[in-house]
């Protein structure tokens, strides 16, 4: 059996990361916590996680900041990044994709739809 993929879910709700947490561990995958957007940063760069699900709204920095770090850097470019957040404006989602997510996910979510976007990258 292979190793597991590790996915960072990132997220300043404690509720929204164990719920996500629990569906990621049920469904196979090994998962990183961050809470806030300095902490993802550190973590995506110390981990190198297959995968990262990404809120916007975070404290000490934003989602569409640490994907744009991270995306611009050659040594994290390929890690795809889902971004899972409430703001759900067609302005947001443009941002959000112009910072480089592979995807933009409103919330409330399909849990099931979030699983075949995740597998769909890794």
């Amino acid at each position: 059996m292979g190793k597991k993929k590790r996915i960072l879910v990132v997220d300043d709700y404690l509720q929204v990361v164990e719920m996500l947490r629990i569906r990621l561990e049920t469904a196979g995958y090994e998962v990183l916590t961050a809470y806030d957007g300095h902490e993802a940063l550190q973590k995506a760069r110390t981990e190198k996680p297959d995968l990262i699900i990404l809120d916007v709204m975070l404290p000490k920095m934003n989602g569409y900041k640490v994907c744009r770090f991270l995306k611009f850097d050659k040594r994290y470019k390929d890690i795809p990044i889902i971004m899972l957040t409430s703001r759900a404006k067609q302005s947001d989602v443009e941002i959000g994709l112009q910072t480089g997510a592979d995807e933009y996910i409103c919330k409330p979510y399909d849990p099931v739809k979030l699983l075949k976007t995740i597998k769909k990258y890794i």
